[in-house]
Parts: structure tokens; C-alpha cells; sequence
């Protein structure tokens, strides 16, 4: 596989097998995906792999907040606090598309609260991998942490897994931190579902589109 097909195949899965992966190759993939560039080499990521009896317990203790309404806050501002355009039509375009897919309607509020109690399992993965970075790390560095997990993601397609990076994962960081026994001041990016694709599920059948380079680039010569 070379590295265009992998960027091409790579994509957000939100429905896994029941199928356990092998430590040696999530061993593998977070070696590859070591390589990837930092400025002075800094690498400043940590990475927590979590399965078995203690990804069911974080999960259900994920699932338990959101079910209280407990208030929802990531260690950083992820996404803007007002949407502007494209960024507004695309981030809407984004969910109608899943939705759709789903058959869930604008008007059932319990199927949409469903689909999204789902990003607390990590989808029902085996794996969930849960980013941290020590805070005296600045803006530079989430940039490097963005090419380390994008390296994590290509290297799983190779590897024939499926992953989905979420967000919602780091919605919660006190309860992630206690649970896995990280320092409480250290800065939870994200997380990430790990595992083998479920192909026949729906919610994976569709792909979101990728705007043409001519909207994005301009060339100077």
C-alpha cells in the first residue's frame, strides 16, 4: 500500500467488530507513527492504549456523565465559539450526511442522543487511545500532535484497522485522567477509536467530501 492509497482509504468509522487487536500491532503502529515530525524534536505527545476491563469501566463512566448532563469541557477550545463560513456550512453538511445515513430525523431527539452517547464507547472499539501533553507546550506543538496522529490513522490502514478520532473522547478530562492515572494537569487532546471496521453498518457506508485543491490553493510562479 503506498502512501496515497492510505490517505484515500483512511476514514472515520463509527461502528467496529467484536474483534480483539493484537498488542504486537498496535505496538507497530504507534512505532511508525513515532517518526513523525516535531519542532526540535520534542516529540510531545503521551498515549494511553486502553482495552479490556478498564476501557469498559472508563466508558461506562464516560456514558454516565453525559447521562447526567454533566457540563461537557475539553482542557482547550477545540472548536471556534462562533461559526463563520464555509466552516459553518460544512460542519452542518457534515452531520446531515451521518444522520441521513442513519435515518435519523431532525425531530428524534432520542436516536441523535443515541448516535452521540456512541462516541463514549469509542464506538464499541476494542481499543480506545486516549493524547496528552504537558501544558507548557504551546500552539507549535499541537501542530506536531496533529501529524503524529494522522501518522497513527495511515499506519492503521495498512495495518488493515479502521479508526475514528473523536473529540468527545477529551470532553471529559477529569474522568479520563483519575481513571488512568495521569497527572490532573496535563492537557487531554483527544482521543481515538481503534479496531477492525464493521463493513456492513450502515453508519459507515458513507464517505464526506473533500473540497477541490483549486478552493483551497493558490499558486504563485
Amino acid at each position: 500500500m503506498d502512501v496515497r492509497q492510505a490517505l484515500q482509504e483512511r476514514k472515520s468509522v463509527r461502528a467496529f467488530l467484536d474483534k480483539p487487536v493484537d498488542s504486537d500491532i498496535v505496538s507497530r503502529i504507534l512505532s511508525a507513527a513515532a517518526h513523525a515530525p516535531s519542532g526540535t524534536n520534542a516529540q510531545p505527545w503521551q498515549v494511553a492504549v486502553v482495552s479490556g476491563e478498564h476501557k469498559r469501566t472508563l466508558d461506562n463512566a464516560l456514558v454516565a456523565a453525559f447521562g447526567r448532563g454533566d457540563e461537557e469541557k475539553m482542557d482547550y477550545l477545540y472548536y471556534p465559539l462562533e461559526w463563520v463560513e464555509p466552516y459553518k456550512s460544512r460542519r452542518r453538511a457534515c452531520g446531515l450526511q451521518m444522520y441521513t445515513t442513519l435515518n435519523i430525523t431532525r425531530e428524534d431527539r432520542d436516536r441523535q442522543r443515541a448516535q452521540w452517547q456512541a462516541n463514549y464507547t469509542a464506538f464499541d472499539a476494542p481499543i480506545s487511545l486516549y493524547f496528552f501533553i504537558d501544558p507548557v507546550m504551546k500552539t507549535g506543538s499541537f501542530m506536531d500532535y496533529g501529524m503524529f496522529l494522522q501518522s497513527i490513522m495511515l499506519a492503521a490502514v495498512e495495518e488493515g484497522l479502521a479508526t475514528c478520532a473523536q473529540a468527545a473522547l477529551g470532553q471529559y478530562p477529569a474522568i479520563v485522567k483519575e481513571s488512568l492515572g495521569y497527572d490532573a494537569s496535563l492537557t487531554l487532546v483527544c482521543g481515538m477509536a481503534l479496531g477492525y471496521e464493521d463493513t456492513a453498518a450502515p453508519v459507515n457506508q458513507y464517505r464526506t467530501p473533500r473540497e477541490p485543491i483549486d478552493n483551497f490553493v493558490r499558486v504563485f510562479t
